[in-house]
């Protein structure tokens, strides 16, 4: 497997304050990265070094193969939580600015601009000032300065914040095609959902140190407690004696006549051994595994962690 970013054994204090702990996280090349954690936790350190805002006080970061340097800036692209644009400016003069910044020639700028600002049904926008967007309208602006120079890295920070249904549906769907055309994106959220819907691989820092990391498949299987939902017919005194020792009935629902049971299973067992033991006492209408949300291993992980360390 290919890497954007590998960071190896990374350690950052600022005063008594651990803000990183011999963290070490590989990002996929072409693939989204969830960075994830609490408030603190140390994300937000992780991104400025990658972007080289701050140095790690030791460790090694590698950008596609080789050691992260100045020159590697642009070929990233950032988005960070704090938005910023000036406000004086002109739309158009402020993003052909920022891009310019980033390498871009002027003539390339404006063509790349154009496109992304009838993509986002915005023209209008380009010869009025800053200071008269609303916050959703500063917010695409933003990310379109954010990718206008194709990055091969791409770094979002909450991208969704403060979007409407509809504008956080535009973003979601970008993020998707520009990774489907080689851009390996890190995106820091709390929102859980996101990460369900778009990450491929994900770490999890927690007290300055990855708790959690892996494919979001992988992890998720990792949390997997064998325990199933089943909705049938029939008598739940039939149903629980069928259970025997090997399946435990966790909770049960009736209604409108159909019961609706959570049964855990021992490890060593399957869903197959479960449904032949039910089977002839009731009929069952469906059956589906509790598979944990990322939510609930984000809050699970932490927990724990937390516990530990005390």
């Amino acid at each position: 497997m290919k890497y954007a970013i590998q960071a190896e054994g990374i350690n950052k204090t600022y005063g008594k304050y651990q803000a990183l702990t011999n963290v070490s996280i590989d990002i996929p090349e072409g693939k989204i990265f969830g960075l994830l954690g609490p408030n603190g936790a140390g994300k937000t350190t992780f991104i400025r070094i990658l972007n080289q805002i701050i140095e790690p006080d030791n460790g090694l970061i590698k950008f596609y193969g080789n050691p992260l340097q100045r020159s590697h800036v642009e070929d990233i692209g950032y988005l960070p939580e704090e938005r910023g644009l000036y406000k004086k400016m002109k739309v158009g003069e402020q993003c052909i600015y920022l891009a310019q910044m980033k390498g871009m020639k002027e003539k390339d700028a404006l063509a790349e601009l154009k496109m992304w600002f009838e993509k986002f049904e915005i023209q209008e926008w380009w010869d009025k000032k800053v200071e008269d967007l609303s916050k959703g309208m500063a917010q695409k602006i933003q990310f379109i300065t954010t990718v206008v120079h194709k990055p091969k890295l791409l770094i979002l920070d909450e991208p969704f914040s403060g979007f409407d249904p509809i504008n956080a549906e535009l973003i979601h769907n970008e993020m998707l095609r520009l990774r489907d055309e080689g851009t390996t994106i890190v995106l820091s959220t709390h929102d859980m959902g996101s990460v369900e819907s778009l990450c491929d691989n994900i770490a999890l820092i927690n007290r300055s140190q990855v708790i959690l990391s892996g494919s979001v498949a992988e992890v998720r299987n990792s949390f997997r407690t064998k325990t199933y939902t089943l909705k049938f017919e029939g008598t739940l005194l039939e149903f629980t004696i069928a259970l025997g020792a090997r399946f435990e009935l966790m909770s049960n629902e009736l209604k409108n006549d159909i019961h609706t049971v959570t049964v855990r299973i021992k490890p060593e067992f399957k869903l197959n051994d479960l449904l032949k033991q039910v089977i002839p006492v009731v009929d069952i209408l469906s059956a589906e595994e509790k598979v944990p949300s990322m939510h609930d291993i984000f809050v699970q992980s932490v927990l724990s962690f937390n516990e530990a360390q005390a």
